[in-house]
């Protein structure tokens, strides 16, 4: 501690010659050569300020550290004297209880008999005597370790204090050595600064020289410019009177800057002008172009017979969920609405089809591109529309839609209702509705009295070679309200079922069957035409999906079903001459459609998010491949004079006898479909 203190003295000592040099002024020299080094023997005693102040910190710690094993030492030695204590009085004690034993003994040995007894006593005595002697030696053996362990503390305080010690001389001789170089860069500050002021002096000396040179100099250039000025003031003059005109000139100068200015924009916006008139004629027939090839396509497409392809991609929603799979993937192209990109696994791929809606795109935009297809249903032909596409990308909802906003189903009744109408003073029109759904390859009728009821496709005996289904309910609608009820009825029959890509998956194919059939009352004319709206269960993949047990199954079922209408695509383009519809029951139902009697049009559901884009360029590659596909020009089935007795069968209500293959289901008035219910008393086949 003494020590310490001597330390502290002669930091404070240094401290204070430190604050002395401080103090004293420096002249500051601007310019000098050794104002960098100044500076840096500046920063360097700066430097070893903070070490001496770091050092001061370590010191402060150390003494503290010192005084903290100073006290635990005393407080050791305390309790060692204490145990000490302790000790003596229990040796002293078991001393005493010795020497009373003692002369128990001796005055038990002079006693008479009975011997018997006294030594009886004697030996207790004696064990417990034994005993308190044992545990005195053994207290005694407690504390000598106690003695010991404090001595080896006291030992390791004692190298601790020591190893205190050395640091501490460490410490004072960096004080020194920090004193010492303290000195030296004072010594070297005075000596800098006396030849800071020496260079300093010469210099001042130097420059009062060369200005009084140059002052000369300039009195001698003085002379020279007053004689100058003396004879220039002539031409000054002159300068004067230009000047003026000049600045005459400058006032009527922003006018005439003002009327150039106006022409100029004049040119320039007459300019601009023609431009935009040149850019929206070119814009205006580039349209009109674009406008006339896609209608040429069209009309192309329509005398081969291929099946037309619209895309529609669905919306991005929070089941979706959030990141970096939720992000959209397809974009559009703003001049074409044929051309969708879709960017996969960084690259981008386009696909051409005949219509692309985006997803702002409505229900009625969706209908509106279709309704044609719809219309030439009413004049006779066969026209199928199916929506394909991964499960979830909304194939259910363009085809059915939602009360508040109904799909092209119940809209493309509505039309025909609302097309019936506007020709009923010519036309007599009766238009007929059966629904029915594939369910892990089992036809099964949704308005049936027996949903359940598995349901068979057949050829129709008259030898046309097309099919029907036997035993397949057909109601006659007449209204808006007929179709609600109908296509509710059909619904609560359908398989939907929960996975983990659709909350209401649907589990089958559904087929939405339109009969229109109609009679011309001038001609006679009669025709017939049918409406396939097919909403195809979700292509899925069972890992994404979760789907176990009749889930799973039922996957099975719908891929297997879905392979197969792509093995009826490859082969219609491919132009094989065996086509294997009778590989599914989906495809088996579809032969009228995808045989060439019918017009056909292919709806493919997309979803926009990037977790599903393998998904979606598949289906996109799909639709590709049947839009290449050519069925030939649909032919329209019309006839003059009465119907067949065949067709004459169909609306006898007693009739057995099934129907012609162009209507695909048995007689709406057959015994099989009659069934107790308001539906059926509202909805009753008609004669």
């Amino acid at each position: 501690m003494v020590e310490n203190e001597r330390l502290r003295q002669e930091m404070r000592r240094c401290e204070a010659e430190l604050q002395e040099l401080r103090a004293k002024p420096a002249a500051p020299c601007t310019g000098c050569e050794h104002s960098q080094e100044s500076a840096q023997l500046r920063d360097k005693l700066s430097q070893l300020q903070l070490e001496v102040a770091e050092n001061k910190g370590m010191l402060s710690e150390l003494n503290l550290e010192v005084q903290q094993k100073t006290d635990r030492l005393a407080e050791v030695e305390l309790r060692l004297k204490d145990c000490l204590a302790e000790k003596a009085q229990e040796e002293e004690r078991l001393s005493r209880r010795l020497r009373d034993s003692h002369e128990t003994i001796a005055s038990l040995r002079a006693q008479s008999p009975p011997v018997k007894y006294v030594i009886k006593t004697v030996e207790v005595e004696s064990s417990k005597t034994t005993q308190a002697l044992s545990e005195s030696q053994a207290h005694n053996q407690h504390l000598q370790e106690q003695v010991a362990m404090q001595r080896q503390v006291l030992k390791e305080m004692e190298q601790q204090l020591q190893s205190a010690h050395q640091l501490t001389a460490q410490l004072r001789a960096q004080i020194a050595m920090y004193e010492a170089e303290l000195e030296r860069a004072h010594g070297q500050m005075l000596e800098e600064m006396q030849s800071l002021e020496e260079d300093k002096n010469r210099a001042i000396e130097e420059a009062f020289a060369r200005a009084q040179v140059e002052m000369k100099a300039v009195h001698e250039n003085l002379a020279g410019v007053r004689t100058n000025l003396l004879t220039l003031q002539p031409a000054l003059r002159t300068l004067t009177n230009d000047y003026n005109g000049l600045k005459r000139q400058v006032r009527g100068f922003p006018l005439l800057l003002q009327e150039a200015l106006k022409s100029v924009k004049a040119e320039i916006g007459q300019a601009i002008e023609e431009v935009n008139g040149n850019n929206q004629e070119l814009l205006r027939k580039y349209r009109r172009e674009l406008q006339l090839r896609k209608k040429c396509h069209n009309e192309l497409v329509r005398l081969k017979g291929n099946i037309r392809v619209i895309a529609r991609v669905r919306p991005v929603t929070k089941e979706d969920g959030e990141g970096p799979e939720a992000t959209n993937a397809v974009t559009f192209d703003p001049d074409d609405d044929s051309i969708i990109h879709l960017l996969h696994r960084g690259k981008p791929v386009s696909f051409e089809l005949d219509k692309v809606f985006s997803p702002r795109a409505s229900q009625q935009d969706v209908f509106q591109e279709v309704q044609a297809l719809i219309t030439s249903c009413i004049d006779g032909f066969n026209v199928c529309i199916f929506a394909y596409g991964q499960t979830g990308a909304g194939k259910t909802y363009t085809m059915e839609g939602t009360p508040e906003n109904p799909g092209i189903n119940q809209r493309a009744l509505q039309l025909l209702f609302s097309e019936v109408q506007e020709k009923a003073s010519d036309w007599e029109y009766t238009i007929t509705v059966s629904a029915a759904e594939i369910y892990n390859e089992a036809l099964r009728d949704l308005l049936g009295q027996e949903p359940q009821e598995k349901l068979e496709i057949r050829l129709c005996p008259d030898g046309s070679g097309q099919l029907y289904v036997p035993g397949l309910t057909e109601f006659r609608v007449q209204s808006v309200d007929d179709i609600n009820k109908v296509f509710e009825f059909g619904h609560t029959n359908r398989t939907t079922e929960f996975t983990n890509l659709n909350e209401h998956s649907s589990r089958s194919h559904a087929l939405l069957i339109v009969t229109v059939r109609g009679v011309d009352c001038s001609t006679g004319l009669r025709t017939t035409g049918k409406l396939n709206l097919v909403d195809l269960a979700g292509s899925e993949r069972v890992g994404k999906s979760g789907a176990e047990g009749s889930r799973l199954r039922e996957a099975q079922h719908i891929n297997k079903s879905l392979s197969a209408l792509g093995d009826v695509i490859a082969a219609l383009r491919s132009r094989q001459g065996h086509v294997p519809f009778r590989n599914s029951k989906l495809t088996y139902l579809l032969q009228d459609s995808l045989s060439g009697d019918s017009k056909t049009l292919m709806v493919v559901q997309v979803s926009p998010v990037e977790k599903n884009t393998s998904e979606t360029l598949y289906s996109l590659k799909f639709a590709e491949r049947v839009r290449s596909v050519e069925l030939g020009p649909g032919s329209r089935r019309a006839e003059l004079g009465s119907w067949s007795s065949q067709e004459h069968l169909e609306w006898e209500p007693a009739c057995q006898t099934p129907q012609p293959a162009a209507r695909a289901h048995s007689a709406p008035g057959s015994g099989t479909t009659s069934r107790p219910g308001s539906i059926r008393r509202k909805l009753q086949p008609s004669a």
